[in-house]
């Protein structure tokens, strides 16, 4: 059974320049598999609201969605630090806000720390929630919640007057004492320069390797996710092609009487064969 790791841990993989593997997940055999594969952290993202509930981005999302998908994760992978994504409207009225909906997380879910997104303009939520005794990780760069402003999905810092935001960002995270950072779709040279200036652990969603772990969709990694691909990602599978094969197949030994064999379906109990026909032309009678 693995050890669960935390805070300290995290810390101190960043010291050594060992990487923080981790992944989204929703549901509890996926978060069973990725506990038995020995990955560090598990996020339960609001990117479950296109990846799980079929929604064309993260802004329907409740809390209450987060949370129920939180217990279920939590159920199957109950050694592994599991973060809650605290979705869109949970945080954004007022730190009292923010603070009472990341104390939700861990109330009812059982989560390890909470994730919400921004830098400077969330730098008093990030305090209150820290402030508050739960751990907290921030998210800036590219961030899905606020794409929109953004101009869509679109990389960030790529030029020195969008690096600057970034950076300035990133300063704010850690100075409101976020315990880590998620920085998504920027550069590699400015993740570089972030992970070696914070003293928090820095990692990566499509901005390179430069950095102290990795976090990938697990649909989009395990070829589930068909909608789109972001450039950032690596397939390792194609469950798509699998799974839609095998209810082909499903279907065409339906339709053709190759399932169910005699091997799938329970038989009349041996020796009481004669008493049940006999109770069966009974109910024929009636």
């Amino acid at each position: 059974m693995p050890k669960k790791k935390g805070r300290l841990e995290f810390l101190e993989m960043k010291k050594n320049g060992e990487k923080v593997t981790w992944i989204t997940a929703y549901d509890f055999p996926t978060a069973m598999f990725a506990e038995a594969a020995g990955l560090d952290m598990i996020l339960v993202g609001d990117s479950l609201g296109m990846v799980v509930l079929g929604y064309q981005g993260t802004i329907p999302v409740t809390m209450e969605d987060c949370i129920s998908h939180c217990k279920a994760v939590r159920r199957g992978a109950p050694n592994t630090f599991v973060m809650g994504d605290m979705p869109f409207g949970s945080y954004q009225i007022s730190d009292e806000q923010a603070v009472e909906n990341a104390v939700r997380f861990f109330k009812e879910a059982d989560v390890d720390a909470v994730k919400l997104e921004g830098g400077v303009r969330v730098e008093s939520r990030i305090k209150a929630i820290a402030d508050s005794g739960v751990l907290v990780c921030g998210h800036i760069g590219l961030t899905p919640q606020s794409s929109g402003p953004m101009g869509g999905f679109k990389a960030q810092g790529v030029t020195p007057d969008s690096a600057r935001y970034v950076i300035e960002d990133a300063l704010a995270v850690e100075r409101a004492g976020a315990y880590a950072l998620l920085v998504e779709g920027i550069p590699p040279e400015l993740t570089e320069f972030i992970t070696g200036r914070l003293s928090i652990p820095v990692y990566s969603i499509g901005a390179g390797w430069p950095c102290d772990g990795q976090l990938i969709i697990c649909g989009d990694m395990l070829g589930q996710f068909q909608a789109f691909t972001p450039k950032f990602v690596k397939k390792y599978a194609n469950l798509a092609e699998v799974i839609t094969n095998a209810f082909k197949a499903y279907a065409e030994d339906v339709r053709t009487g190759k399932f169910p064999g005699d091997e799938h379906v329970y038989h009349i109990r041996k020796g009481c064969e004669a008493e049940y026909a006999a109770m069966l032309k009974e109910y024929e009678k009636r």
